[in-house]
């Protein structure tokens, strides 16, 4: 379902937990993160299709999130012509995306990533709440920046840690995660969630998310 200017409706979903961190995903067989997102079916409204996504990706259902805040208009980008299908091209151009913020209500063991028999992801971990976008593909960095930077206003602050603003925010697309957490004084091992939470069901924990690029698109459901 395309719009008059070929881009397909879409929903992104940033979900916290009680600590303000983010989930951050590892698409299936490979080494790309990113945060769940999906189509808008017809006939749906952004949050129904949100809730559908969120079950669909990470397992999770409606009593088990707060929704704090959603982004005022659709948020655009354009996918280069080489990922996009050969029968599509003409015809769509790319994604215009709604953003929800969540909080998480439930635990993390309320989590599946095999809640369907299509996966999205085969990992997954938290992540400080602005992740590093020098793993995310680089047409899609401008609308996390946009979507991270207008739904921080209303993330919780449970400690001092969280900065709702970063002056330094750029950084990330030059040294990554590893480099600003070696810059802050944090050790690999101060710095590992894997002592702290419990993987979901069918998952795995890779520390380091920046191995490597996102791959393209497999279909339609899951285009980039």
């Amino acid at each position: 379902m395309l719009d008059r200017d070929g881009f397909r409706p879409n929903v992104g979903i940033i979900l916290l937990n009680q600590r303000s961190q983010v989930f951050w995903g590892k698409r299936i067989r490979t080494h790309s993160w990113q945060f769940p997102q999906g189509g808008i079916d017809r006939g749906e409204n952004p949050e129904q299709a949100m809730f559908r996504e969120l079950h669909e990706e990470v397992g999770l259902m409606p009593q088990h999130v707060q929704v704090l805040a959603r982004t005022r208009d659709w948020l655009r980008y354009e996918v280069p012509d080489r990922f996009i299908r050969r029968d599509a091209r003409g015809h769509y151009k790319g994604q215009k995306q709604i953003w929800f913020l969540l909080q998480l209500v439930g635990h993390d063991w309320d989590l599946n990533l095999r809640a369907t028999d299509h996966p999205e992801f085969d990992a997954w971990r938290w992540n400080d709440y602005w992740v590093p976008l020098d793993v995310v593909v680089e047409f899609k960095r401008g609308v996390y920046e946009m979507a991270l930077t207008e739904l921080s206003r209303y993330v919780p602050r449970f400690d001092n840690r969280f900065e709702p603003r970063p002056d330094h925010r750029n950084r990330y697309l030059r040294g990554g995660m590893r480099q600003r957490d070696f810059a802050a004084g944090e050790s690999a091992e101060t710095r590992s969630p894997g002592a702290s939470f419990e993987l979901p069901p069918g998952a795995t924990f890779e520390p380091d998310p920046q191995t490597g690029m996102i791959a393209g698109p497999t279909n339609e459901k899951h285009e980039i």
